[in-house]
């Protein structure tokens, strides 16, 4: 079946005036059996039979068609996108399509403005039959059967920030939260991919995630940073346990309590002297 709001790889049927007919009736005898690719978006060479992929959502007719624009956002998925305008039905979002995406009002987490970005998600209206978008993005998140479990790697998606934290969608699927006072990246903004991991998952399935290994895994990336430190400062750096967080924040970009435990990782591998000035690196082979 051709599906609405995704890519499809498709053959072409046949040729006509107007561009060409796509479609795959030996796989979907029952469905939509071909859907036009525009001329404008017709390849230079190609033969009847030749399979294309293509992305297929609804023209400004509300017909479905095909074309070879890449969109910002697929179906079911998140993305940050700029309105192009405001009318009295709702937002228009530019998503890559030569047709805006439509925010109704309704669909709005606040009123949105022109020109400016918000996180929202894609779906198909079943009343309608077309591609809608909103910002609510909570009602597409559900944290009563998590997939996800501790200290696993996992895509993050920056929903929006809070004094206490980074309010993140994982994998496209759950709502998580990191903690401010464990992200050292100022620039972080609404929209942004990251890459991070579980870190605790309470009895009523919220879930704290982190932008660091969890336990024994942490420390080796950040004892590597602290070893590469001191390479690079002549083997001697002017922090210790006593040093206070915000220094030893602005030298490594690392909590104390993770250069604590990192700072003894290297110790026992006899890789560092600690002093009461700082630490040392040991002479390497």
């Amino acid at each position: 079946m051709i599906q609405i709001g995704k890519y499809n790889t498709l053959k072409i049927l046949r040729d006509t005036k107007v561009g060409l007919f796509l479609g795959n009736p030996e796989i979907d005898p029952e469905g939509v059996h071909d859907i036009l690719l525009p001329n404008k978006y017709v390849p230079h060479q190609f033969e009847i039979g030749d399979e294309l992929t293509v992305f297929v959502y609804l023209d400004h007719e509300e017909r479905p068609v095909a074309t070879l624009l890449e969109p910002y956002i697929l179906l079911n998925e998140f993305a940050l996108l700029r309105v192009n305008y405001v009318n009295q039905v709702g937002a228009f979002m530019d998503w890559g399509m030569e047709k805006d995406i439509l925010v109704p009002f309704k669909e709005q987490a606040r009123p949105m403005e022109k020109g400016k970005r918000y996180l929202v998600y894609l779906y198909l209206d079943e009343k309608t039959n077309r591609l809608v978008a909103s910002s609510k993005t909570n009602q597409f998140l559900s944290n009563d059967n998590l997939t996800v479990e501790r200290g696993e790697e996992v895509e993050l998606i920056v929903s929006h920030i809070t004094e206490i934290g980074i309010n993140v969608i994982i994998n496209e699927k759950h709502k998580g939260l990191l903690y401010k006072d464990e992200v050292y990246d100022d620039s972080i903004r609404t929209g942004d991919r990251l890459r991070g991991y579980i870190k605790h998952i309470r009895p009523d399935h919220k879930i704290d995630v982190s932008l660091e290994k969890i336990g024994y895994e942490r420390i080796e990336p950040n004892a590597e940073k602290i070893l590469n430190e001191l390479r690079a400062s002549r083997g001697f750096l002017r922090l210790n346990d006593n040093s206070h967080p915000e220094d030893i924040k602005t030298v490594l970009q690392m909590s104390k309590k993770t250069f604590k435990k990192a700072v003894g990782a290297l110790y026992k591998d006899k890789l560092i002297e600690i002093k009461d000035d700082g630490i040392y690196l040991i002479k390497e082979n």
